[in-house]
């Protein structure tokens, strides 16, 4: 956005409310309601009564490309007129100061115990005159029946009628654009004290309301030229009413413009996908929906470039960025929004083959934004064994690999296009399964589910398909069924404790293994020698059938019956090790230190 796209020019406050009032001047539809409370405006009002400044407000000129829903500010009257400026920055100024100064209405806002209320607010016109006072002390707020009340309901101040704001040399501050009558009343509402009454107005409106009637404020004007990226990124700069807004509430915005309501069309495209088999996608958010709809839009604006002749650096890059997302037009998100939602079922169809059945143990919520655009590009084509197998693989090399741990648009919009191609023979190994490493030596510090790599062996150890330790059940059924299945020590931390084995090595994921909470509670804190022949007897079972439980998990029965911490980890890291082997397609690496020892 370059100089001439915007201008700065003085206004005076009255025109700037009389725009409000009249829906020439309105607020972008992503503009949040906004209510400041009492000793703010009171603040506002006296900073204005004394000409000190308020700030600058931001306009953008309507009547260009870029189109926003508007509405009118909170407190004005609904207008069909189209606006000709919209509010960028100075909401809660303009807000405030039309409703206080220009509106018939009370002023809605709340107190300092942060209690909603309505009220108006008044000038102590004596108290404005002290030259050594506060003038905010001058400005006075009262409830909206214009009487203020103690504890036993007695009026304190009671201003509900035009003579007793005379009596009590209260200025009402929605006369400040309109003196001329309350001044008449205020002079001659006492006969015998017209002179004073005259004297004091006179000083009042010297140096209080010719202030409101000569303010003028900056005003920044962007022009109608200036695009939608620069028009929100400039908001988001400007605003400081607190939560930034997302790219959904800007689209929202625009899209509205064009009688689309985005927000219910993504609540309707969320139903698609609620509950049951789709629980892994509980956690997809709007702008994840919006991010794998930027990319197939902008996969498809970049096939369109190169088959008109363009080469692949020069045609229009395929992107999901903050940028990429503001720059979607509403065709496109028509176009690819159903395909969309398939990718994000076919996704969890996908996750729940690989044993992820929800939102705890899915290793990267991130990952599925990728993952959904790849099965919505190749639709029936992601179908066969040799194209679940690639998925599979580029899916775990990314869990492995660690890859989606950071920023990751850049990887979104490489890894689509690159796995596509691979599934469906146009292209070599993506980069992301090129580049991805797992060491031997990064199961002993995997020891937190908030590892991604962590919740991989996890899913990868239900694939392998062990069953319950005391019935026998695959682990599988028990977890998708929910009967409080979850990750315990294999040798039990008070047993490992009591024989020096450090917590570094006894809470890695080499001694830890899914169980149900009732073959946990067996296991206790005994050594397992102890407890396997317990098992034994709680399940009514032979030694070896429990011997078979425990190697399911690729646990060596062997060790555990001897007790033997250390064979029963390096035997559980072959295991391990080999079942990330097989994801990846590549052999992890093995750890220098491992060699030489």
């Amino acid at each position: 956005m370059g100089v001439e796209s915007f201008g700065i020019e003085k206004e005076f406050l009255k025109d700037l409310l009389t725009q409000v009032d009249k829906g020439e001047a309105q607020l972008p539809e992503f503009q949040r309601g906004w209510v400041w409370p009492d000793r703010n405006i009171v603040a506002l009002i006296a900073s204005i009564s004394l000409g000190y400044p308020a700030g600058t407000v931001m306009m953008l000129k309507q009547g260009g490309d870029v189109r926003f829903k508007t509405r009118p500010v909170e407190g004005a009257p609904h207008s069909v007129a189209v606006p000709d400026r919209l509010i960028l920055d100075g909401q809660q100024r303009l807000t405030s100061l039309y409703q206080s100064l220009f509106s018939d209405s009370s002023v809605k806002t709340h107190d300092v115990r942060n209690k909603a209320t309505r009220g108006w607010f008044y000038i102590d016109m004596e108290k404005a005159l002290l030259g050594d006072g506060d003038r905010e002390d001058a400005v006075v707020f009262v409830p909206e029946s214009k009487v203020r009340v103690d504890f036993r309901g007695h009026a304190l101040v009671d201003l509900s009628s035009p003579e007793q704001e005379y009596a009590n040399r209260m200025f009402p501050c929605t006369a400040v654009f309109n003196s001329m009558q309350w001044m008449m009343g205020f002079v001659q509402h006492s006969p015998e004290r017209q002179q004073e009454n005259l004297t004091l107005w006179s000083r009042f409106h010297e140096a209080v309301v010719r202030r409101f009637e000569q303010y003028q404020l900056p005003v920044i004007e962007l022009g109608k030229s200036t695009p939608r990226q620069a028009v929100c990124q400039v908001f988001e700069k400007v605003n400081t009413g607190g939560v930034t807004l997302t790219v959904f509430e800007l689209l929202t915005a625009t899209f509205a413009a064009d009688d689309f309501d985005l927000r219910r069309d993504w609540v309707d495209r969320r139903a698609q996908w609620s509950g049951g088999p789709y629980r892994i996608l509980a956690e997809v958010a709007n702008t994840d929906f919006l991010q794998a709809v930027t990319l197939l839009a902008t996969h498809e604006r970049h096939q369109a470039a190169v088959e008109g002749g363009r080469d692949e650096i020069a045609a229009p890059r395929i992107g999901c960025r903050r940028a990429d997302m503001l720059n979607l037009a509403l065709s496109e998100y028509r176009k690819w929004a159903p395909t969309v939602t398939g990718g994000f079922k076919s996704a969890a169809q996908f996750l729940h083959s690989q044993h992820i059945f929800d939102t705890r143990f899915l290793p990267y919520g991130s990952q599925l934004i990728p993952l959904a655009a790849i099965f919505a590009l190749l639709g029936g084509k992601a179908e066969t064994v040799g194209a679940r197998r690639k998925i599979s693989r580029w899916y775990w090399s990314g869990v492995f690999g660690e890859l989606y741990g950071g920023t990751t648009e850049t990887r979104f919009a490489r890894d689509v296009p690159e796995v596509v191609a691979w599934v469906t023979g146009r292209g070599g190994e993506p980069r992301t399964v090129q580049e991805a490493q797992f060491f031997a030596s990064r199961l002993r510090s995997l020891r937190t589910r908030g590892s991604a790599a962590y919740k991989g062996i996890y899913a990868l150890l239900l694939q392998a398909g062990p069953v319950d330790w005391g019935t026998g059940s695959d682990m599988s059924d028990e977890n998708y069924f929910d009967n409080a299945v979850d990750i315990h020590h294999v040798f039990p931390k008070v047993w490992c404790e009591r024989r020096g084995i450090v917590p570094g090595d006894y809470n890695s994921i080499l001694n830890k293994t899914p169980l149900t909470a009732r073959t946990n509670r067996l296991i206790g804190g005994r050594a397992p020698s102890v407890y396997l022949r317990g098992l034994t007897r709680t399940a009514d079972t032979t030694p070896g059938q429990v011997d078979r439980n425990v190697q399911s998990h690729l646990i060596s029965a062997i060790a555990l019956r001897r007790d033997d911490f250390d064979a029963a980890m390096s035997a559980r890291q072959d295991a391990l090790l080999r079942l990330v082997g097989e994801a990846m397609g590549k052999d992890p690496q093995i750890d220098v230190d491992q060699v030489d020892s």
